[in-house]
């Protein structure tokens, strides 16, 4: 008899703990309806970098993937949709010379033209300080692709994230440079990518190092910038003109570890920001890429917790994008370990937001934010 009680309590205390378990995951977590791999396997161990667009013919993503960041056999990668369900990864794109040398790829965006093509950038180079733009065009949603052709010398694309389409018909495209020193300037076409001119690089007040922006569009030629920084804050720019002029690079409010970010405007004029909401310890410029975390703003200064995509103590979880589709839902897609690319989908109208104050994630009851116990240092 008193075996069976002991039975029975340890049963309902396991139960009690699931319960609690499953309650605090789901904190932080309200809105979102899908959360998927891209895929379960793949011919390459090692996947980073992900971009994501809607076309006529459905979702397309792409990354790149090989044996690890910086290794020749890098390509790009792409998957597309079909009825709900992600195709296998697909090589688009290598870095194979004329000569027979072979070369990395990085960090390829993904812009679908109004009633166009479907362009894929990328880049080509041994490291980021030595790579060059290149840019491939579909018109059957990615499942073909034209021959891969250089941008002009000194261009490289939009590095991380996707352009913008503004209002006067300019495609913005947010890039920035590593070779000598952080930087970060624009790259503008007018007739979608045959003809480009550059604006920058930007100013910045004291002393900051800044690549891989965003770019948010507030109306009436009111642009913002965010972007990732060797100085423990995300940082941003404004601009009055459609990003022909730019204020000086100045902090935000807002922790970065020192790793990519994006944002998107959505149709309702609210801004979404996803990244790590991490301070590094100490004054380290460079902290664990978990918990990945969700932002929203009306203003862009002002910034409300929204979503925590991950949050194990396991890093990494990195180098996110965003997109809003049609149906008005956003479509996040981002690094997982390096192991595989994550899809999740969030119903904008289901948030609960809750304000950010003075830089500080909020804190709610049965939530504990989770310490990187397996941090190790990722490449960039």
């Amino acid at each position: 008899m008193r075996l069976g009680k002991i039975y029975f309590l340890v049963i309902a205390l396991s139960g009690l703990f699931t319960h609690t378990l499953h309650a605090q995951n789901q904190i932080w977590r309200e809105g979102i309806i899908v959360d998927e791999f891209l895929y379960e396997q793949a011919t390459f161990p090692s996947c980073h970098s992900a971009t994501i667009v809607e076309t006529p013919t459905g979702l397309v993503a792409a990354f790149f993937g090989g044996t690890k960041e910086r290794h020749p056999d890098v390509e790009i990668y792409v998957c597309r949709q079909v009825n709900g369900k992600w195709t296998a990864p697909v090589s688009a794109a290598h870095g194979i010379q004329p000569n027979g040398d072979r070369l990395p790829t990085w960090n390829p965006v993904l812009y679908q033209i109004p009633d166009g093509d479907l362009l894929l950038f990328y880049k080509i180079g041994p490291k980021p300080a030595e790579w060059w733009g290149m840019l491939r065009r579909s018109s059957d949603g990615g499942r073909t692709w034209s021959e891969a052709a250089s941008l002009p010398r000194g261009y490289i694309g939009p590095v991380k994230n996707k352009p913008v389409l503004l209002d006067n018909g300019t495609l913005l495209s947010p890039s920035s440079t590593e070779g000598n020193g952080w930087k970060l300037h624009f790259e503008a076409t007018t007739d979608f990518g045959k003809n480009w001119y550059k604006i920058g690089p930007l100013k910045t007040k004291d002393s900051i190092d800044a690549i891989q922006p965003s770019i948010l569009n507030h109306g009436k030629g009111k642009l913002q910038l965010l972007a990732r920084s060797r100085n423990r804050a995300l940082v941003q720019a404004w601009s009055a003109d459609n990003g022909e002029t730019w204020s000086a690079i100045e902090p935000t409010d807002l922790p970065n570890n020192n790793s990519g970010t994006d944002a998107v405007t959505l149709k309702d004029g609210r801004q979404v920001l996803v990244y790590n909401h991490v301070l590094p310890p100490g004054d380290l410029a460079k902290g664990p890429r978990t918990p990945l975390n969700v932002s929203v703003s009306r203003d862009g200064k002002n910034w409300y917790a929204a979503v925590i995509l991950e949050d194990s103590p396991i890093s990494q979880y990195s180098y996110p994008a965003v997109i809003q589709t049609q149906d008005g839902l956003l479509h996040f897609i981002y690094t997982w370990r390096r192991e595989k690319i994550k899809h999740v989908v969030v119903d904008p109208t289901k948030l609960k937001l809750r304000k950010i104050k003075r830089g500080k994630w909020p804190t709610l009851k049965g939530y504990t934010a989770p310490t990187a116990t397996n941090y190790k240092k990722e490449e960039d």
